[in-house]
């Protein structure tokens, strides 16, 4: 029988399975941040339990706190009560913690892989919606409620039934100067952000072959908006090379031996999905969103859609995202003026993406108008981004460069957009309110972001 590759991660970790129920279903490596952990624990507490395998579980803290240079002083009082929770459990169970200047604090979703804990054919979650990054590396990564968690600290098992199956194919090359983030943008305006609600995609093609590990990260990070629940790619020689010699991977004669089973972890020849997509992107250009969800996006050369040429159920929201945005129907998305600027996130907060910005940022300056933040996704990011010189080109153009965290990807923390004013962020999402209460939000590349900042206007990295 031929096999996807979801079909025989399913079939690996399916502890028992009674017909119509859900399957008692296997997971390998729980990951761990201070906000949605602290009920978890207080439920493992109430029952009396302790972590059944604690040597599967890493935590850090990322979503609440600072990124300033003092952030070892936490002044928001839940914030501080979550990191200290998390503190306190992880030293109570034994478990593997990246507290502040450990050298591997930093976003959940980028430590996990800069360690080699993420390897081809595992099981991941972890009580935040982008755990799907991880599928990257041939991964089944998805992220669970506070009670799963729990449910995965009693018993290293979760409750689930079988997802469906998407195959997506990008045909051809990308051209020069549109990156990872330009093409699940793509995706997402093509499909929606419910058109993969249910099924777990694998990204297949020549583009995805030609992929980095840090772009195959930004591309399954954001599968979920599409509706998504989770996305993967198939390893290969790309994966191996990323994972070899990490804190986790398999040393000396294990190695051979783990490459050969991550191998099998590929789709069949012939073997079927439910749904099947192919997009071109022999002619994508840099993209950017213009309303307020990631599939309300255009290319940036492109004018933002007239309501009537919406399908019909679409017009609604995309009137009330327009009023909200402060953009009409019809009118260019380039030259958009913006206030504030961010790169960083689980999405591009890589040393990879540091670099594409510095390239663009190398000679200029931010314009006078534009507070630029660029936070690192982790410790060692940030210690390379030092080491290459990377920080003084950051400095000089007048851009912030900050400590690891979350950050401006979300208004947990003390980084956040002001009411009414507008950012361009290589964040995942663009919801009202998402970077604060009142900010208005538009995704695009670090390349697109580091160019936008320097023009004080959405623009991409090539009109620069």
């Amino acid at each position: 029988m031929k096999r996807n590759i979801v079909d025989k991660i399913w079939d690996a970790h399916v502890v028992t399975q009674k017909e119509g129920h859900p399957a008692v279903f296997a997971i390998d490596l729980l990951l761990m941040h201070e906000v949605t952990s602290a009920q978890a624990f207080q439920e493992l507490e109430r029952r009396g339990l302790s972590p059944r395998h604690p040597e599967r579980i890493l935590a850090t803290i990322d979503h609440s706190i600072p990124t300033r240079k003092n952030r070892l002083q936490i002044a928001d009082d839940a914030a501080r009560t979550q990191v200290e929770t998390l503190r306190q459990n992880a030293a109570q169970y034994g478990l593997e913690f990246y507290d502040f200047d450990s050298g591997d604090q930093g976003i959940v979703h980028v430590v996990g892989p800069e360690l080699g804990a993420t390897q081809p054919g595992m099981t991941i979650v972890c009580g935040d919606s982008h755990t799907s990054t991880h599928g990257a590396f041939g991964a089944l990564a998805f992220g669970v409620g506070t009670s799963e968690v729990g449910h995965v600290l009693a018993t290293g098992c979760l409750l689930q039934q079988k997802p469906r199956t998407m195959r997506v194919r990008f045909s051809g090359s990308p051209p020069r100067g549109v990156y990872a983030k330009d093409i699940i943008l793509r995706l997402i305006q093509e499909l929606g952000i419910g058109g993969a609600t249910g099924h777990v995609i694998e990204y297949t093609g020549e583009a995805i072959s030609q992929m980095s590990m840090e772009e195959r990260m930004t591309l399954c990070n954001m599968s979920i908006e599409c509706g998504a629940r989770a996305g993967l790619i198939a390893p290969d020689e790309t994966t191996a090379h990323y994972i070899r010699g990490r804190r986790f991977a398999p040393q000396d004669s294990d190695w051979e031996r783990a490459v050969a089973h991550w191998q099998s972890f590929r789709s069949d020849e012939g073997a079927s999905f439910d749904a099947e997509v192919e997009i071109s992107l022999e002619s994508l250009s840099p993209m950017a969103t213009w309303g307020t969800n990631p599939g309300q996006a255009i290319e940036i050369r492109e004018h933002i859609p007239f309501l009537r040429q919406l399908p019909e159920e679409e017009r609604s929201s995309a009137a009330q995202a327009l009023q909200y945005i402060g953009l009409e129907e019809g009118t260019p998305l380039a030259k958009t003026p913006v206030d504030w600027a961010f790169i960083g996130s689980c999405t591009n907060g890589r040393i990879e993406d540091l670099r594409v910005a510095a390239e663009v940022l190398r000679g200029k300056k931010v314009n006078p108008a534009v507070t630029l933040y660029i936070v690192p996704g982790s410790e060692r990011v940030r210690e390379q981004a030092i080491a290459e010189g990377l920080h003084s080109i950051f400095e000089t153009a007048g851009a912030d460069f900050r400590l690891p965290g979350c950050s401006m990807c979300l208004s947990m923390n003390d980084d956040t957009v002001p009411s009414g004013a507008r950012c361009i962020s290589s964040s995942n999402r663009n919801f009202v309110g998402r970077q604060g209460a009142g900010s208005r939000t538009h995704l695009a590349s670090p390349a697109t972001v580091a160019a936008s900042a320097i023009a004080g206007s959405i623009t991409t990295a090539e009109e620069i």
